[in-house]
This record gives C-alpha cells, structure tokens and sequence, in this order.
C-alpha cells in the first residue's frame, strides 16, 4: 500500500526548472532513503509534500489525498523534522514538545517521557539557550513521542552527536516496526544504507535511480584486494577493471559486476594467495553518478 505517492512531479521558478518529472514511493511500513547533492531537488520535493510550495503539474499525494489541497488534513499524521530547527526562544524545550504534541490531539506521557530521556534532553532550559544539537533532539521528541503515520526527516540528525545518531536510528526502526512509514532525506550515506529498505537518488531534479541496495548494487563496482605468487600483467587492460592500485604483489581494484567471472579466472593464473572482496556500497553507486560533482557543501 502506498502512503506517498508522486508522479511526473514538475516544479519551475521563473524559468528555472527545480523539478523534472519525479517519481516516487513511499510505501506503508518502509523507510526510504532520499538522497542527493544541496540542490537536486530534495528539500523542493518534501516542501511540496508538506503542502508548503504548490507543483507546477504533475500530482503528490499522502494517504491518498492531494498533498496541496488537503494540507490540513494530512498534516495531521504526519510528523516532520527539518535539518535546521527554529524554536521559540522563550518557552522551555519542553514546552515546545508539548505544543507539537498538543497539534495532533491527546499527549502520550509515557511516551514523551520516554523520548526524552533516550536522547537525554532538559526540558527545563529555554531554547534560547540549546545548541543545534539539543534543538534538534526536540523536534525528534516531539516526532517519535507523536501517534504520526507518516515521518518526513529532512537531514534529521544534522547536529547530533554520534551517541544521538544511534538512538536515531533505533526510533526509526521501532517506528517502522510499528508500520509507520518515513521518508529520510540525508547526506549520512551510512545511515541511508542501515536504515531504508529502498533508496532514491534524485539529481539536478531528475530521479536517476530508485530501488532496493540489492536492486541498485549491480549497477556498482566489486572492490577486491588480491595477494598473488607471479606478478599479475596488464591487469589495468582488462575490461570492467578500474582504479588498479599496486604495492609488491598486493593488487587493489574495482571490477563492474559483468566482468567479475572473466577477471577471476585472470587472476587466478597467477597463483592467488590472498583475495578480498568487498561489497559495493551506497556511496559506490552514489559517487559514480556525482564523480564530476562537487558533491556535498
């Protein structure tokens, strides 16, 4: 069942297009990773789903109803957290809980409770007072501790140490085993790649890939290390070998998923004693579509 549902998604500035047909799903009971560079088109997208910007064309939907049209009404089970979080200056972190939570109706103090000793917070200082960090502990708080079906996390743990990045990630896969839904836009290639169950890559507007790890991973390059008795020759001619790094008879290199059988049995003539071999990464896939491109500020 779909709880996001975008298609041919368009949005224009003037004669500048921020968006160019995007398509995306997110379904119930999934967390999917939305991922690319400061200006692709990842924060543009999620402001026309919180009903903040309207589409030039194309349709977003959440729970099935129109994301513009019925902004109101969908907003109340959703939970969003942005990458920068203001706050009311004069009220107490946990004052401002309370509001969030007060928005969707009854409050679960347990719950609330719970949050905020799990991301050890001091409900009694100002917000005047918090870093970054502890501002965006609160709206996590206020998030995690609501009965939202639907998590929109716009670079939610910018800020957070490492030991808060943890507890993070345990939040979003209590909610998803809980059949919530998220949405997680992030730069943490490594926190994309623990959580989601499907990821999409959005560049200069345009969705280039969207699908499983599994599903993406053949499109990425195998690393392997290998330890051979005779020197290996021409190893860097192969086809599919890329990047050949060379100290003694240690052999360091990445091979395209289709050529891995023909360069095993290449090597293999030269009497492996040691051979490695690492899985393709998020960031692998990730950095060979943004090579040329600066990618992250």
């Amino acid at each position: 069942m779909s709880i996001v549902q975008v298609n041919n998604l368009q949005k224009r500035f003037g004669s500048f297009t921020a968006l160019n047909g995007v398509d995306l799903e997110v379904k119930q009971g999934e967390v999917f990773g939305f991922i690319g560079p400061n200006g692709a088109g990842k924060s543009t997208t999620i402001r026309i789903l919180l009903g903040i910007l309207q589409a030039t064309s194309g349709s977003a939907t959440i729970f099935g109803k129109d994301v513009w049209k019925n902004a109101v009404e969908i907003h109340k089970q959703v939970a969003y957290v942005p990458g920068d979080v203001h706050l009311w200056e004069n009220l107490t972190g946990g004052e401002v809980i309370d509001v969030f939570l007060k928005l969707r109706g009854k409050i679960n103090q347990d719950k609330r409770k719970e949050m905020m000793e799990r991301f050890q917070l001091d409900p009694r200082k100002k917000c005047g007072t918090y870093s970054k960090g502890n501002r965006q502990k609160v709206a996590l708080i206020a998030a995690f501790a609501s009965d939202a079906d639907l998590f929109i996390l716009d670079e939610p743990t910018s800020g957070l140490d490492p030991l808060m990045e943890q507890v993070f990630q345990e939040s979003v896969l209590e909610a998803k085993e809980q059949g919530k839904s998220i949405l997680l836009s992030s730069h943490i290639l490594s926190e994309v790649e623990k959580l989601c169950d499907r990821v999409g890559i959005i560049r200069q507007g345009e969705m280039i890939e969207t699908g499983t790890l599994d599903e993406l991973r053949h499109l990425t390059r195998t690393n392997l290390k290998v330890v051979t008795k005779e020197p290996i020759e021409d190893l860097s001619r192969l086809r599919g070998v890329h990047d050949v790094k060379t100290e003694d008879r240690e052999y360091s290199f990445q091979v395209d998923g289709e050529h891995l059988s023909e360069v095993m049995a290449f090597i293999t003539r030269f009497e492996v004693q040691k051979l490695e071999s690492v899985p393709p990464t998020l960031e692998d896939l990730f950095m060979r579509h943004y090579k040329n491109e600066q990618v992250w500020e």
